[in-house]
This record gives structure tokens, sequence and C-alpha cells, in this order.
């Protein structure tokens, strides 16, 4: 049921596009209302979000980490898993965001025979499935993107041109065949498939997490739909974008259904975004067990919320129970 209402639930977007433009001519509401709302939505949506997490307080340092913290000089510490300064920091987020380096390291669980009887006892692999799937959605996804700046820019940048040169290097005939096309369909599809056909991540997956997935897949089809079935007229799509970041809406005379469908579902993607899981695209700068230094054995961190209390110290308990410590054969810092 869950993979059910999200997939009709995309549908519908889709239907509703295609029938308002044409049966119903709503290609004002399609083109220009919708995707303006569109950006005002995620626009405030993920700066409230980010605000509100920037002001909520960290109090403790509770860092994740996977390595050794800096303590004693002779003790070999790991500047990156645990990093001790603000260079370790940053280079742990870096590896975290652009290569997903935490997740490299999944494992997973399940039964394993014994090899002395025919019982079954728990055992743990390491599993690169998710982390390479992931990898291969998240760059091609943003290689998407930046390629489909060219419809926003003119002239458009070297830099631009040369990116698209080399995601069609396997390019046989014409249309041009972009490689990130490809990678971003069978990367979506196994994210997806995993959550159907495994059951301990299809029993934690909501509605929430198939909505994405079927509204991501959806966008490329009508994109792939727009370059090789039905064809559609690019000129008139950049006029109709550089009209729209110029502020000066202007609708270009024919342009295919499927592409209002394709700019509809983008649109639907941007207002759903700062509401949805997606938002850890903001959120991971300021995940406090990745963005703070592993030094609480260097640095006593008190919880600033705490009321004030008499510490009883050790200098204080010595002197109190200094003789029962004597009688005891207890070492003691003052005799």
């Amino acid at each position: 049921m869950k993979i059910l209402f999200a997939l009709i639930t995309v549908l519908i977007l889709s239907l509703a596009a295609f029938t308002g433009v044409e049966y119903l001519h709503m290609e004002y509401v399609f083109g220009i209302v919708i995707p303006y709302a569109a950006f005002i939505i995620f626009i405030a949506g993920f700066t409230a979000k980010i605000f509100y997490w920037a002001k909520s307080p960290v109090p403790f340092n509770i860092t994740t980490t996977a390595g050794q913290q800096k303590s004693l000089k002779w003790i070999k510490s790991d500047h990156f898993e645990n990093p001790s300064g603000s260079f370790g920091v940053i280079g742990r987020m870096f590896m975290e965001i652009f290569f997903f380096r935490s997740l490299f390291r999944n494992t997973k669980a399940g039964l394993v025979k014994s090899s002395k009887s025919e019982s079954f006892k728990p055992g743990y692999a390491s599993d690169k499935s998710l982390w390479l799937g992931g990898l291969m959605f998240h760059w091609s996804f943003l290689y998407i993107l930046i390629r489909h700046l060219r419809f926003f820019l003119y002239p458009i940048p070297s830099a631009i041109v040369t990116l698209e040169k080399f995601d069609s290097m396997f390019q046989i005939g014409l249309p041009i065949f972009y490689l990130t096309d490809a990678i971003l369909l069978l990367s979506v599809t196994f994210l997806f498939l995993r959550r159907v056909f495994i059951p301990q991540v299809k029993y934690i997956s909501l509605i929430a997490d198939f909505i994405p997935l079927f509204l991501i897949l959806a966008i490329a089809f009508s994109g792939i739909m727009m370059r090789y079935v039905s064809r559609v007229d690019v000129i008139g799509v950049k006029e109709l974008v550089m009209s729209l970041t110029s502020f000066s809406p202007a609708l270009p005379e024919k342009v295919s259904s499927v592409f209002y469908v394709h700019f509809f579902l983008v649109s639907s993607l941007f207002m759903y975004f700062p509401f949805s899981k997606l938002m850890h695209m903001g959120g991971v700068f300021f995940s406090p067990t990745r963005n703070m230094t592993g030094d609480s054995r260097r640095i006593r961190h008190v919880n600033p919320w705490n009321y004030s209390v008499k510490v009883h110290s050790y200098e204080e308990y010595e002197d109190e129970f200094r003789e029962a410590m004597k009688g005891a054969g207890l070492p003691l810092d003052k005799e």
C-alpha cells in the first residue's frame, strides 16, 4: 500500500500537468505560476529549516568516531576519523559529503551456518552496494543539474560544454546519448528495489521514502521522452527558462506537453524538498556527530544548562578519608 500510494500520487501529478496543458490550455499556470511558487516554497522552506537547525543548542561533544582520539603524544591518533582540530573536521566533512565515507563501512547482518554444527549464528559482512548505489545516484544527479545550467545561462560557459562532451563520450548517432541519464535510472531503480526486496529495509520504509524515488524516476523518464521520443523545441524551452530567471516571463508558442509534465514534476520535487528527508543535503552540515572535534579527553565539556552544584574535589575527598585510605594501604597524593 505504501508503494502503491506513492506511485498513484506521482501518476496523478503527471496526468494533472498533461491534462492541464493538452486539453485545458493551462500553459501559463504550469509554465510560470507553479515554477515561481515552487522556487519561493523551496527557498523559504530550506531557509527556515536551516535556521531551525542552526539555533538548536548542542551542549555536549557527541561526535561519532571510528578511530583513536588524540591524547598522549606517543599514541598515534586518527586525524580524520577522530579529528582534534578544524582541519580534520573539514577533511572528514569533505569525505562524508562527496564520497559518503561512513556509508563505505556499511555492514549487513544475517544468519550464517556454523562449520562445526548444523546450527545458525548471527554474522556480519561488509556491504558496499548501498554506498555504490548512493554515490552513483548523487553524483549523476548533480552532474545532470550542472548540465541543465545551459538553459539558464547565455552564453553557455565552456566548463558546461566540456562536461557535456565528457558525458556524451559514448555517443552513437543522434540525439546525443548521455551516460549520466542511464546511471541515474539504474541507481534510482536499485535504491527502489532494495526497499522492496530486503525485508528489513522494507519494514522501516515509509511513503515519504518512496515518493521522492518515484518523482525522480518520473522526471528522468519524462526527460528521456523529450529527448528520444517526443522531441521538444529546445530554443523555446530556453526562451521560457531565461524569461523566468530574468523575471519577465513569456510563454513560447510551441512546446510539447511532455515538457510541461517534466517541468511540473521538477517543480513538485522542489516544493516537496524542504519538508522531506531530502533535506539531509543541508542537514549534514549541522550534524553534531560529524561537525564536531573529538577532544573530550583533552577538554572538559560542561553542559551550560546545569545548575550550580558544590563539587567534591579529590583533594577534599582525600582529606576526609585520609586515615581510612592510609589504613587500607591506598596511595595518597599528600602524606
